[in-house]
């Protein structure tokens, strides 16, 4: 429900959502957008819109002449102001499903403040244009009472946030978006200085440096609504600009920054939702999630782990099973309970072309029929395997069974994917559900094949688990970092650590990655300096403020819940952005283009 609270201003006394039946008899004024128009020669309804609501007003010959021939000449999305009486509707004519269906305003003077071109699509229109032309009319899109709810909502888990942060002793304090480049991941956006010839400085992928300093500078418990900036490829959960509610504290341990945002999530899910949360929230080590659900970011408001057979496989006489498993790798599935009938031969084979996406080279499959598998490759399989592997699934007759046979990561990738895709599908879940965990303990490095040294899971700051600190010389791939994930629904909806806080760590981290010490000087050489000055021991962590907002409003797509979005191409339809500048603007910053067909 939108906010009907007043809005005072000189043109309007009420709006448009606010009035209802104690209203009546009082004479009002109202502004806003022609929603509906319809002319009956004698009576004109107008539908009048705000982001308030609707209420329908009324004109009557009785009126006069000229106020109803205006009125006759309305058309939707014409700006109008008007002034009338609030009456009360025939109960026949009572709309319950309108906060202002029990009343009218009988119009008795009326000003056009605007009038309207056809517009490319009505905002009320229950068939919405395709995504690429609302966002080239985001201004007439943003009308959709929709996408007003998802700024609402935005509002108000930003003044949540605002209030619990406070509340509980931490200072909000802004960090520069103009700053040095310093790549950890994805690709800078890089603004060129005018005045520093040839520099450049990059906008944040994160105020992580930021506020890692202002640990040092002793602002122990720090805040922001930050603005973020990636150039990475896009999807319908990301976006290249985008808004986190960055956190740090000082003087913590893990479970420490783990209850604040605990108690955080417990408010604004009670505020924004009206739902209680027990705390404090579950807490799944990544080995444990990576095991069940082959993902870091499981979705956990549905079941259908994923089950490891690679006993049973290495045993059996179908090639591809037993031959993976001499080769080091694992054979892996999951149960899709009930859903034998629901998937015909050439469906299946449209999942074997989607765990492809991910690296799998094949799905095997089996239905369960009268206590044994049915599938073209049962035969490969004795009596005795196949009720190893119903009884690993504990299967049931209609269910449908998942392999995936290949090395550990491309079996977790693949049935993670095909599990989301399950679980949506069989409808196993309700959008508005929420399902919340940490995931803790991630590795502090994975190797890198393709380059040949060790890089950072999370980033190069994160502290390690100090049972850990011995395998850091000797083995570190085992080696744990105190970095945790908030996860909703599938989602990351939040990351974050315990800091290294001692330079002598920090530098050995980023040797243990292949880092040149000049080129760790030149590109965090202000860090590890500010290391040497007292640094306390702090941690903290950001949650992604856009996809909580997603979330909360039981929406897919991150761009519904964002006013002035880009494309999946990183385009702004509306404003043509990015576009072409003029040679002066280039002169001044010292660039010369190298453009395509010489132009």
């Amino acid at each position: 429900m939108l906010d009907s609270r007043k809005a005072p201003s000189v043109l309007r006394t009420r709006t448009c959502g606010e009035l209802r039946q104690d209203d009546v008899d009082q004479n009002v004024t109202l502004c806003g957008w022609v929603d509906t128009y319809r002319d009956f020669g004698g009576l004109v309804f107008i539908d009048l819109r705000d982001r308030y609501g609707i209420t329908q007003v009324v004109f009557r010959p009785s009126a006069g002449e000229e106020l109803h021939s205006s009125a006759r000449s309305l058309r939707n999305e014409d700006v109008i102001q008007v002034t009338g009486t609030v009456e009360m509707r025939d109960e026949k004519d009572i709309n319950p499903e309108r906060p202002t269906g029990e009343i009218d305003v009988r119009g008795e003077a009326m000003e056009i403040l605007n009038r309207s071109k056809t517009p490319p699509f009505e905002p009320g229109a229950k068939e919405l244009p395709n995504e690429e032309l609302r966002l080239r009319y985001r201004y007439i899109d943003l009308r959709r009472t929709e996408l007003q709810q998802a700024m609402i909502l935005r509002h108000k888990l930003c003044k949540v946030t605002r209030d619990y942060f406070d509340e509980n002793g931490f200072l909000e304090i802004e960090t520069p978006i103009l700053g040095k480049s310093t790549p950890e991941g994805a690709r800078d956006y890089l603004v060129p200085s005018r005045v520093h010839e040839s520099a450049f400085y990059a906008l944040p992928q994160s105020p992580q440096i930021y506020k890692q300093l202002l640990m040092v500078a002793g602002y122990d418990r720090y805040f922001q609504i930050a603005r973020c900036f990636r150039d990475e490829d896009l999807r319908a959960d990301r976006q290249p600009e985008f808004t986190q509610i960055d956190v740090e504290m000082s003087f913590i341990e893990r479970d420490d920054m783990l209850e604040t945002i605990d108690g955080w999530v417990a408010r604004v899910v009670k505020e924004l939702r009206e739902e209680e949360i027990s705390l404090p929230l579950p807490r799944y080590s990544y080995h444990d999630v990576m095991e069940r659900f082959g993902t870091d970011k499981p979705d956990l408001r549905f079941g259908m782990e994923l089950q490891d057979v690679s006993e049973i496989a290495a045993a059996c006489d179908f090639g591809v099973f037993s031959g993976t498993i001499e080769n080091s790798g694992r054979v892996r599935g999951l149960n899709a309970r009930g859903a034998a009938e629901k998937y015909s031969r050439k469906m299946i084979d449209e999942l074997t072309a989607f765990v492809g996406e991910y690296g799998a080279r094949g799905l095997a499959f089996f239905r369960i029929k009268e206590g044994s598998l049915d599938s073209p490759i049962a035969k490969f399989f004795s009596a005795e395997h196949q009720q190893a592997i119903i009884n690993k699934f504990d299967a049931e007759d209609g269910d449908l069974l998942f392999f995936v046979a290949d090395k550990e990561s491309v079996t977790s990738a693949a049935l993670a994917a095909l599990r989301n895709r399950l679980g949506k599908e069989l409808e196993l879940y309700h959008s508005d559900d929420l399902n919340i965990c940490w995931v803790i303990d991630f590795p502090l490095v994975t190797w890198n094949e393709d380059e040949q040294r060790w890089d950072a899971e999370h980033h190069p700051f994160c502290n390690l688990v100090k049972e850990d600190v011995p395998l850091l010389d000797s083995d570190p791939a085992k080696v744990r970092a105190q970095s945790y994930d908030l996860v909703c629904n599938g989602y990351e909806a939040a990351s974050g650590s315990v800091r290294i806080h001692d330079n002598t760590v920090q530098q050995k981290v980023f040797d243990l990655m292949g880092m040149e010490r000049d080129e760790t000087e030149r590109r965090f050489g202000f860090l590890l300096n500010a290391l040497q000055y007292g640094a306390p021991p702090h941690g903290g962590v950001a949650l992604g403020l856009d996809r909580w907002v997603m979330i909360l409003a039981g929406d897919d797509n991150i761009r519904d819940v964002i006013a002035f979005p880009k494309t999946q191409r990183a385009a702004d339809l509306m404003m043509g952005a990015p576009s072409e500048v003029d040679e002066r603007q280039l002169n001044d910053l010292h660039i010369k283009l190298d453009r395509p067909g010489g132009r």
